[in-house]
């Protein structure tokens, strides 16, 4: 802080000169020269207690309470100098150091218009003193900065009101106020660090600051902290009981922390529908709870899993992610279903990120296991050609390659149009492949397991000497009658007596 002017000996004080001195004016005369040596050495607080001193010599000298307020703006005691100052001009309306005093008080404390009315009194006494004129506009810029502020609060802008305290307590740098309004913008930022180390700083000078104990029950609300958050709300209410923001926040919390615990409990009691319910009356408390949200989306998202809701379930990770980029559980989990609705692409990005943010083996792992399954849906899915889960034993294998055969057998539809003639031999050679690998148990092994069959006597691929009729023949042991359209055997397709359109048997011959 820039040097304050103290009123030096030689300097004559408005009626404070008198002829014959009495003793005990002498004897504070004297401690306000010392005051001013130890004043001019930046010796400050032994400036105040000569100062003081020869306040209580003579109490009725303006410039002694003056000098005392300039030594108190340089310890940053701002309120014990403000009060000083007063005193000073009721003793002494025209002494205009104690009013630019006073003013500068004011305005080190955010005072903003008591400020500017005493500037305005120096420059009424001293119309060119070029400081009044320059801390003057230095209280309408605050005037502004509030104003700003005030209108960015209301639409929620807490960056526009940050960065308008910060230049405000460029100059206000004592406004506990404005202090106060900035962490309570950084805590709603989620930047809960800064927004802590303000209210703390206020905390250590003021214990039972309401405000600051709010800030900081606020900034471990927002971090989940709840019933922590609780305490320091509690004891804002303790100190000031009509602080408004305080019991909101108290309220919210509570009823935050309750509906959370019974979805949770609903959940392991395998409530799953109930415990859906309760998660999404939870998101309704608090909007601007971001930690807290996120963590009731990922749980709502479980409980989706739950009830086969994945597609919501993946919405409900999704939101809880935008709301923290950090949250790996929301990844896994999300993740999770991407591979059970078979979104590969999708599932490996979150696995990336997850491994990139913490590599531990078991990540890894699971990176490794959706990458191979992402490999695999690129590969025609045999198993989807025959129509047949993954688990499927060696009868039902076969049994689903009879039926498929049947149905798209070329001489079944030697009748068709040519395109839709060619769509069913596709679909026939088709059905041969994916029985020629899952009827084989080292073929499906190799295929289960991500590897390529290209060297396995090019099966998988459709090239090599596959031939999709062979395969027919062999299995239904069948000669044929004569030459069906795709070389197909020779089986005869009827209609059955028996059947309605469309149903069809076959004739062995």
């Amino acid at each position: 802080m820039a040097a304050v002017d103290i009123d030096m000996p030689m300097e004559p004080e408005s009626g404070s000169q008198i002829f014959n001195l009495m003793d005990l004016e002498r004897e504070a005369e004297v401690f306000k020269e010392e005051g001013n040596a130890f004043y001019i050495n930046k010796a400050y607080s032994e400036a105040f207690s000569c100062y003081s001193k020869a306040i209580d010599a003579c109490p009725k000298n303006a410039s002694y309470y003056g000098n005392r307020a300039a030594t108190l703006m340089m310890l940053s005691r701002f309120r014990e100098a403000l009060e000083d100052s007063q005193q000073a001009v009721r003793l002494d309306e025209c002494f205009m150091k104690g009013h630019l005093r006073e003013g500068k008080c004011h305005l080190s404390l955010g005072n903003a218009m008591a400020a500017s009315r005493c500037f305005q009194k120096v420059l009424e006494l001293e119309p060119g003193n070029m400081q009044a004129q320059q801390e003057h506009k230095n209280a309408s810029s605050i005037l502004e900065f509030e104003r700003v502020a005030e209108s960015g609060f209301e639409k929620r802008d807490f960056r526009k009101v940050v960065y308008c305290m910060d230049r405000a307590l460029g100059v206000a740098s004592a406004c506990h106020r404005f202090k106060i309004l900035k962490a309570e913008c950084l805590a709603l930022l989620g930047r809960y660090p800064e927004a802590q180390s303000v209210a703390s700083d206020i905390l250590r000078i003021d214990s039972t600051n309401a405000d600051a104990l709010y800030v900081r029950g606020l900034c471990l609300y927002y971090e989940d902290c709840i019933d922590k958050a609780v305490q320091f709300f509690v004891q804002a209410l303790r100190m000031a009981p009509d602080h408004e923001k305080a019991r909101l926040a108290c309220r919210n919390a509570k009823a935050l922390k309750a509906k959370k615990e019974e979805g949770n409990q609903a959940f392991k009691d395998c409530s799953y529908e109930a415990a859906y319910r309760l998660y999404t009356e939870a998101l309704t408390i608090d909007p601007n709870n971001i930690k807290t949200n996120a963590k009731l989306y990922c749980n709502r998202g479980t409980a989706g899993v739950k009830l086969t809701k994945l597609d919501q379930a993946i919405e409900d990770c999704t939101s809880a992610i935008k709301l923290d980029p950090t949250y790996i559980k929301a990844y896994l989990r999300r993740a999770q279903c991407y591979t059970d609705t078979e979104q590969y692409d999708d599932a490996v990005r979150d696995y990336e990120k997850v491994y990139q943010t913490e590599k531990t083996k078991e990540h890894k792992q699971l990176l490794k296991a959706a990458q191979l399954e992402l490999k695999k849906s690129k590969r025609k899915d045999y198993y989807k050609v025959l129509g047949i889960g993954k688990n499927a034993t060696d009868d039902e294998i076969k049994k689903a390659y009879r039926k498929r055969a049947l149905m798209h057998h070329p001489d079944r539809h030697s009748a068709a149009t040519t395109e839709v003639q060619k769509e069913e031999e596709k679909k026939f050679k088709e059905v041969g492949e994916a029985f020629t690998v899952l009827s084989d148990p080292k073929k499906k092994c190799r295929y289960d397991s991500g590897h390529d069959l290209d060297d396995d006597g090019g099966c998988g691929g459709g090239g090599g000497d596959f031939d999709a009729n062979n395969i027919f023949r062999a299995f239904f042991g069948g000669q044929g009658q004569g030459q069906g359209q795709g070389g197909g055997g020779g089986y005869n397709f009827e209609s059955s007596p028996n059947a309605g359109p469309g149903n069809f048997f076959f004739q062995f011959g």
